[in-house]
């Protein structure tokens, strides 16, 4: 049995200004964005449709915008939707907490919509281009959490090896680090995957279909081991929030691959 241990979320400070483990991850997996952003350019389509370094640069911009826009008002509106009802200024505090991953990822669609809209690029395009960069800062993402010692896992065996102790969490009981689990399936794995699937010529719309269906997948397959929201606890069928959002995902991945399958395979080497 492990115990947590208590890293200062303050990585700097200098006089008044506090940089924060948490928003360090943030830079970290913008900086992966746009180191696999561009390794990307080279793989086909985009190296004979002309994408250069400055549409990755305004792919990441927009969809930082996307990320918070979106993930602030889904968790206000997935999770709190009573609360925030009556208290609607708080929606703009974001500083309290509260973002949802799939409220991001539809700000992010926004934002890429957008995006091929201005550019008169086809959207699915933008979107099997931006898939196989998020997995890495998804994974920066959970790293933050451990640090931060929040959205700890549901209790282990105590003869787990690596249950951990967050004392924070009011128990001493040992728990899964979940954040760890998220960070190795969410993130390194769906990277690994995805990236390797994505080297090779594939149908429009093919690899951000498999995103839904692998983040989804994994997603829901860890949050068996995270303790859910205590505001919320378990729904139906025992599910958490965060598996049912992941059901229509799935859903919307497999409708997108299997609409992918119709279209003329594509050609060429990445």
């Amino acid at each position: 049995m492990l115990m947590y241990p208590h890293i200062d979320p303050v990585a700097l400070q200098i006089g008044p200004l506090a940089i924060h483990w948490y928003g360090l991850t943030y830079l970290a997996g913008f900086a992966l964005f746009m180191f696999l952003g561009t390794r990307r350019l080279r793989h086909v389509p985009y190296v004979q449709h002309g994408w250069t370094r400055k549409d990755v640069e305004d792919i990441l911009f927009l969809g930082v915008l996307g990320v918070v826009v979106g993930g602030r008002l889904g968790y206000c509106l997935f999770y709190k939707p009573g609360h925030y009802l009556t208290h609607p200024l708080e929606i703009f505090a974001i500083w309290q907490g509260g973002m949802s991953f799939h409220g991001g990822l539809l700000g992010v669609i926004g934002s890429m919509l957008w995006f091929a809209h201005s550019r008169r690029r086809p959207w699915l395009e933008v979107a099997d281009f931006v898939a196989p960069c998020v997995p890495t800062g998804l994974a920066a993402g959970r790293i933050g959490n451990f640090i931060n010692g929040e959205l700890w896992g549901r209790f282990s065996s105590p003869d787990l090896p690596w249950g951990m102790v967050f004392p924070q969490s009011g128990s001493m009981l040992p728990r899964h680090p979940s954040q760890i689990y998220q960070f190795l399936l969410e993130g390194l794995l769906l990277f690994v995957l995805l990236w390797l699937y994505a080297r090779r010529p594939r149908r429009q719309g093919e690899v951000a279909g498999a995103f839904l269906v692998g983040y989804g997948t994994l997603r829901f397959t860890a949050e068996y081991f995270r303790e859910p929201d205590a505001f919320l606890g378990l729904l139906g069928l025992g599910l958490s929030m965060g598996q049912w959002l992941c059901v229509p995902m799935v859903l919307a991945g497999v409708a997108l691959w299997a609409r992918a399958q119709r279209r003329p395979a594509m050609v060429g080497t990445g």
